[in-house]
């Protein structure tokens, strides 16, 4: 029987049966939020499947969101009411049903400043007012997701005291979808799908692939029915079928009580634009993360990609408009930076790019996702599968995930009631006691990493046990999220380094 636990022993002995010729119906190529949920998709319909990735789960893309769940507000200025509800519909799945332990409300404050004309102002309740009635429409209830309005300069300065009062006249304040941390929807993601009966490979680079072969770096060829190309931005490399033009989205991570905005995010409209906002968007641990640009990038797509001098300087300038004390690069303690996988279209800036996820088969049968939103990665892997289905003629029913719970997930009333710590619970949901047990039992894994943070050694024990991690690196980078403040990062990692290793000798 298959559990939800992902570590090097599982890994070891189900990467062997695939590279001794076993085949599965659906190999997945990569594994971030899209790759992940193609496997929990296939492997829910009973389908057998596989996943490869040539890094760590959530290595890419997926973990340099701004971590949020977007209903689609901005697709409804562009008039694309269609990726608009879709985004809606599922941003709800996500909150109510799938993973309400990962997901918060995020209240929405758009102040109102002299520069803000009115025909912007309009706009902007228009769109709220809009955004609204597709919540209603997707059934995500209003406990959950309030209905805007428009409130007084106070109350505005009282949610958000870091604002400067001089000119505010008020300001409209929305909600919307957040996630506790991106990378950690993938894990959960990746170990949903483990626990009905998903082979998880970490550490396997694909070379090459064809419909029904991919060959590793290694010298494996694995062997599938049908093979899903799901690499995101690096999805170019592995197939000549899809073209793409990559943008990168750059974030600064401030330090807690850097910027007063409490609990409630600041959206600033972009100067000369009038569809673009640069976001404060504060978090659980009391830091505020400062996003986002829209740049398009050429040649080689980086590992990891860096935010330039250029962004860290438009970033905190249009932030400053409307704080009580600028921003400068001193108050940045971190910063990070995605790619998005935009499929090439004749718009002239990247901004302007259709977020469309489109399925594409190359001539020798690959299927290859594209495009999307974090937001609708589970439509993305429904379409994926679905595609699967036809083009190898294979046999199963419909998509079950819209209404299947993720790991640890159940409804709030009872996430409210779990006997754990509320920071585990938003990490972990209901299995956050069996990670609170492991510092019962060893009671030095209930003892923080360092003075710099809350996570104990109890979740890089629980990680290396149960959530694939095998590195140093994948513990900080990805479980823990502690290399988004570098120091942090090195203020833990002789510990985290001791643990890992000791946990790992474990298993063997």
């Amino acid at each position: 029987m298959s559990t939800g636990s992902l570590n090097a022993r599982r890994r070891e002995r189900e990467l062997a049966r695939l590279a001794d010729g076993e085949r599965v119906d659906v190999l997945v190529v990569g594994g971030g939020v899209t790759g992940a949920g193609i496997a929990l998709d296939a492997a829910a319909r009973g389908l057998s499947v596989a996943l490869v990735e040539a890094h760590d789960l959530a290595f890419g893309t997926s973990r340099w969101s701004s971590k949020l769940v977007h209903g689609g507000l901005r697709y409804l200025a562009k008039g694309d009411l269609a990726l608009a509800h879709e985004s809606a519909v599922e941003r709800g799945i996500l909150m109510t049903r799938t993973a309400p332990h990962l997901t918060r409300a995020m209240p929405q404050l758009f102040p109102l400043y002299p520069d803000t004309s009115a025909a912007q102002q309009a706009v902007i309740t228009t769109g709220l007012r809009a955004g609204d009635a597709l919540r209603r429409v997707a059934r995500t209830p209003s406990s959950v997701l309030p209905s805007p309005r428009r409130i007084p300069a106070a109350e505005a300065l009282a949610l958000s005291p870091g604002l400067t009062p001089a000119g505010l006249r008020g300001a409209l304040l929305a909600y919307d979808g957040a996630l506790v941390d991106d990378a950690r929807l993938v894990i959960t993601l990746a170990r949903t799908a483990a626990l009905l009966g998903a082979r998880i490979i970490t550490g396997v680079r694909a070379i090459s692939l064809s419909g029904t072969e991919v060959r590793t770096s290694e010298g494996y060829a694995l062997h599938a029915r049908q093979v899903i190309n799901a690499t995101g931005v690096w999805a170019g490399t592995l197939t000549d079928s899809v073209r793409l033009r990559p943008s990168r989205g750059s974030h600064l991570v401030l330090a807690p009580d850097t910027v007063r905005v409490g609990a409630t995010s600041v959206n600033i409209p972009v100067p000369g634009e009038s569809n673009r906002f640069v976001f404060l968007l504060p978090q659980p641990d009391g830091r505020v993360y400062l996003g986002l640009t829209d740049e398009p990038i050429t040649g080689e797509v980086p590992d990891v990609p860096t935010v330039p001098e250029s962004d860290v300087d438009f970033l905190l300038s249009v932030a400053s408009s409307v704080l009580s004390r600028p921003l400068s690069e001193k108050d940045v303690i971190g910063s990070y930076a995605g790619l998005r996988p935009l499929v090439a279209g004749s718009a002239g800036r990247s901004a302007d790019l259709s977020r469309k996820h489109a399925v594409v088969t190359s001539a020798d049968g690959v299927l290859t996702v594209v495009g999307g939103k974090l937001t609708t990665y589970r439509r993305m892997a429904e379409d994926a599968v679905d595609a699967a289905l036809t083009h190898a003629g294979l046999h199963a029913g419909p998509s079950r995930t819209a209404k299947l719970p993720l790991l640890g997930a159940a409804p709030r009333s009872r996430l409210s009631l779990v006997d754990a710590p509320a920071r585990l619970v938003a990490k972990y949901g209901t299995e956050a006691p069996r990670v609170a047990a492991l510092g019962a039992v060893e009671p030095e894994f209930a003892e923080p990493l360092s003075d710099s943070t809350e996570i104990t050694a109890a979740e890089v024990v629980w990680a290396v046990r149960h959530e694939g991690a095998q590195t140093v690196d994948d513990v900080l980078e990805r479980r823990t999220r502690l290399s988004l403040v570098p120091a942090e990062a090195e203020a833990a990692r002789e510990r985290v380094a001791d643990l890992v290793e000791k946990t790992l000798a474990g298993l063997s």
